[in-house]
């Protein structure tokens, strides 16, 4: 099924893209990908790019279990 050339991760929340862009700047940093937002995307591997996504939903659903507990 064709997209029409929309993206499917569109933010629910867009006021939120600043901290979202940071936190995943943080976790590659962590990672060891230095300078990732100058970073060609294009030039890592599939892995690597891989593993700044799957961190950071991890930390999300943290975040949220977090509140949801009120903790």
């Amino acid at each position: 099924m064709a997209n029409n050339n929309r993206s499917s991760n569109r933010l629910v929340v867009p006021e939120a893209r600043q901290a979202l862009n940071q936190m995943k700047t943080e976790i590659a940093n962590e990672l060891g990908l230095s300078n990732y937002e100058q970073t060609d995307k294009g030039t890592l591997t599939s892995r690597q790019n891989g593993y700044v996504g799957g961190y950071m939903t991890k930390r999300l659903v943290e975040m949220a279990q977090r509140q949801m507990s009120g903790r």
